[in-house]
């Protein structure tokens, strides 16, 4: 017989592989499925590729590769015998148990016994051999197999690493050196020192130094400006900004190139004052932990309904998404996109054409795995209900934890969340994460992977009228953008019990200096009207530079929609930082409706009676040049001195006044207090008034096309290389970076606005002005490009309509920071809510419509 299999196996082994060192073992999920060795049919488990296949698609790997030696492999689960002793767990005859994975379960293992079972299979004539077969096998064969079946789980090797990393400590933490050179950082309003990037920043923790992260494949990231720091000065350490909470903050070593420990972070983050550790151990020990606590408990009971007797409910549409640990973010954004009727066509309604053409590793394709993971929810293949007879006897058992089991058990999305989480700092991690960004974050992914081919995103691509006016020569510029998402502020102030919010504040006061215990805490109930208020009203542009007037001055920008999506998403703006640097989430509840109507918000263009601002660059003044000519400066501007008098008796800078007064165009006290509070926590309020309109005019407004070469005609070659690298057209890659100020993450979003056929000089042109409004069109991550209102047909493609809508969806969020707590998600199915908490799928009774993060709205025909 030894000698019968080792003939038979002779043709195969040139293909049987030992796995090496790297190489990953994918013996836990089938890469177009999410069977799993405890399926009714098991896993084949590739001994070339080590890929693993359910039955039905084992077939399919067979004829595109050739490869005809499987392992197949199938746990056997049974409950214990009654009587049967607790203790260890029973071992199959061979005292192995080969399958040390995390497995599509959710039950007490001590309750349950194990049989694995083993064999290759040689296709395609399904010839089997049982394993271990050590004396009969050829000794390459037997190695191999004992490697699979020895290996550790593709993701569980894959965490480990993540985890050891985020655990080493740098060498630099301890012996760390500070400047000390008078830095404080305030709690928000930070931007890039070098650009005007206000995301993905990074604070040098040797010299204080604010600056832009690298970029990154996904489009996040800025410009490198934190990398080119360390390679000018040495300084090793940087800290994420948004990232600080009182369990710690992402600290990144340039030297060791990787993400470090730092364990003095506190005293190395107090240099520069920020004091949140420090006020955490405070409120440890004080009133503070369970006056923050207990509004918290209230609403993990309300979101999760968990005072019900909520009916599971099964079939398609209705499988669960289990939690890998701090993935619940990832599992509801996917429940509602896969939701929506465009994406259910573009994956799962293609489902045969994208497996049958995806690459040799399926695992690594992004439309295979959207296909993969929108089958699983839709299919109901993983959301069976249990049987009569087994729920009767379970019932007469009244073990309803095993009945629970066999319920719902959801879908694993281990091979999703590894691909759409690859390459990108946050979400490649074990941590919580903002669900809104995630959200985002996949919308980028589906818009590169949707080239050429339906793009289910077009459905919440909409453009924003942007109007911006110089509230001293009141001439305006109207610009527009895309945008994915509205993010909708939520005013305290507008809060209808805010008698009772006052009452509850001056009784906390009270608690807290008596040392009493606090007051029952006082949800703050906001009007949703007063949030689209809040949207629509004018706000100040920081930095802004008048064309009109060749120089700084106050400006207002207020936006409205240019087009309506054919789905809305609407973020609530919960969460901020306090004064003291701790994040905190804002309680409130919002009367969210159920139908929307946002017809009179549709922009309008130029109107008459208007005049538009110059279309002029600002002149490019080095730092030094600025401070030489405001030394010399004779002529003084025209300032109300009453008005500056009036704010400097509140407190504020003489110099902050004056600047005040002028850039408000001496329009009153009110006006210029207004900017007193929206430029306070710049690095320069304070500083003496400099006018680029006072420092030799004439060159300046004749050297404004000039001043824009350095910028827009010749990127830098490694920009122009990492945009060519990724198979975008050299040509087409100089004119996005030249239409974007060589803002890469901003260039990429433009290509995709912008294909290449469709380029032409005058759209060249407009973008060539783009940098004027770069202080506030960089508010938003996703403000692509400034597009004008008759250029349509060049522009992105929007899907536009009426703008009146209804809810189908909303995701809620239940902690007090987006760093922690736990994600669920409701969605209208049938004319009923449902709520999908994880692998749990029941019908709603009471949807927490109040509470929610992000609301999803569907547009309403016309007729």
């Amino acid at each position: 017989m030894a000698t019968d299999l080792g003939e038979l196996l002779v043709p195969y082994m040139p293909t049987i592989r030992v796995p090496r060192t790297g190489d990953r073992v994918f013996k836990s999920e089938c890469a177009f499925s999410f069977d799993s060795p405890e399926s009714e049919g098991g896993l084949y488990v590739c001994m070339n590729t080590f890929l693993g296949f359910g039955r039905e698609h084992v077939e399919r790997h067979y004829r595109k590769t050739g490869q005809s030696v499987y392992m197949h492999l199938k746990r056997h689960v049974k409950e214990k015998a009654t009587g049967a002793a607790g203790g260890a767990i029973p071992r199959r005859r061979n005292g192995k148990v080969f399958l040390d994975l995390e497995l599509n379960r959710d039950f007490n293992g001590e309750d349950y016994e194990y049989e694995d079972e083993a064999k290759l299979v040689i296709f395609p004539d399904h010839f089997e051999i049982p394993l271990p077969n050590i004396e009969e096998l050829p000794a390459l064969v037997t190695i191999a197999c004992d490697a699979v079946l020895n290996a550790p789980s593709a993701y569980k090797k894959q965490e480990l690493e993540s985890w050891e990393e985020e655990i080493q400590v740098s060498k630099h933490a301890r012996s760390l050196r500070q400047l000390d050179n008078g830095v404080r950082i305030p709690p928000s309003g930070w931007k890039c020192q070098k650009c005007e990037m206000r995301e993905n920043l990074w604070l040098n923790l040797t010299d204080g130094a604010v600056l832009c992260g690298k970029w990154f494949f996904d489009g996040s990231g800025g410009n490198g400006h934190a990398l080119e720091h360390y390679r000018e000065t040495n300084h090793p350490l940087a800290v994420k900004l948004d990232t600080i909470t009182p369990d710690g903050a992402d600290v990144y070593s340039f030297e060791e190139e990787e993400a470090v420990l730092d364990p003095h972070i506190s005293d190395h983050l107090s240099h520069f004052g920020i004091d949140m550790l420090q006020m955490q151990k405070r409120t440890e020990n004080g009133h503070h932990t369970d006056n923050n606590s207990r509004p918290r408990v209230s609403e993990w009971e309300v979101i999760q309904e968990s005072g019900m007797k909520l009916k599971a409910v099964f079939g398609s549409g209705y499988t669960g998404i289990k939690n890998l640990g701090n993935s619940c973010y990832l599992g509801t954004v996917m429940q509602v996109l896969f939701s929506i009727p465009d994406f259910q066509r573009m994956y799962v309604g293609n489902l045969q054409r994208i497996y049958d053409y995806s690459p040799l590793d399926p695992s690594q394709d992004f439309s295979t795995q959207m296909a993969k993971l929108g089958h699983g929810l839709l299919s109901g293949q993983y959301a069976k209900p249990p049987m009569k007879s087994e729920l009767i006897e379970q019932v007469m058992k009244e073990d309803y934890k095993v009945l629970n089991w066999h319920q719902q058990k959801g879908v694993s999305p281990r091979m999703f969340k590894s691909l759409v989480s690859r390459g990108h700092p946050e979400f490649s991690s074990n941590r919580q994460q903002d669900a809104h960004e995630f959200l985002l974050h996949m919308i980028n992914l589906v818009e590169r992977n949707s080239t050429g081919s339906e793009n289910p995103s077009d459905v919440f691509r909409f453009l924003v009228e942007e109007r911006t006016q110089c509230c001293q020569s009141r001439r305006v510029r109207y610009t527009q953008r895309v945008d994915y998402c509205i993010q909708l502020p939520a005013p305290i102030e507008a809060a209808t019990n805010r008698e009772e919010l006052l009452a509850y504040e001056a009784k906390r006061k009270d608690a807290e200096e008596n040392m009493r215990a606090p007051p029952e805490p006082v949800r703050a109930r906001i009007p949703f009207t007063a949030c689209l208020q809040a949207f629509t009203e004018p706000e100040n542009v920081p930095d802004f530079w008048s064309s009109a007037l060749q120089a700084k001055s106050a400006g207002v920008k207020t936006s409205r929609f240019a087009s309506f999506p054919e789905y809305l998403i609407l973020q609530i703006k919960k969460f901020t930082f306090g004064v003291d640097w701790v994040p905190k989430k804002l309680d409130l509840a919002i009367d969210v409706p159920d139908f929307l109507d946002l017809s009179r918000m549709r922009a309008t263009g130029l109107q008459a009676g208007e005049e538009e601002l110059p279309d002029l660059m600002p002149p490019i003044v080095l730092p030094e040049d600025t401070r030489d000519n405001s030394m010399s400066s004779i002529d003084s501007p025209e300032i109300d001195e009453a008005a500056v008098m009036q704010l400097a008796e509140m407190g504020f800078p003489l110099e902050a006044c004056r600047k005040a007064v002028y850039y408000t165009g001496n329009m009153g006290p009110e006006m210029a207090f207004n900017w007193i509070i929206a430029h306070m926590e710049e690095p320069d309020f304070a500083e003496p008034l400099t006018l680029p309109s006072m420092i030799d005019p004439g060159p300046s407004t004749s050297d404004s096309p000039m001043g824009a070469t350095p910028l827009g005609s010749s990127p830098p070659e490694e920009s122009i290389a990492i945009l060519t690298s990724m198979g975008f057209p050299r040509n087409h890659s100089i004119q996005a970076l030249k239409a974007t100020n060589n803002n890469l993450e901003r260039a990429l979003d433009w290509i995709f606005t912008h294909p290449e056929e469709e380029e032409s000089d005058a759209l060249s042109d407009m973008a060539d002005t783009e940098p004027n409004d770069n202080a506030f069109s960089n508010a938003n991550s996703h403000s692509d490009s400034t597009l004008s209102p008759d250029r349509d047909m060049t522009g992105p493609r929007v899907k536009d309509g009426p703008g009146r809508y209804e809810l189908f969806a909303f995701i809620s969020h239940m902690g007090a920071s987006t760093m922690s707590g736990h994600y669920v998600c409701h969605i209208k199915k049938e004319g009923r809510w449902v709520i999908y908490n994880d692998h749990k799928v029941c019908l709603s009774e009471r949807p927490p419509k109040d509470l929610g993060y992000i609301y999803f709205y569907h547009r309403l025909s016309s007729s």
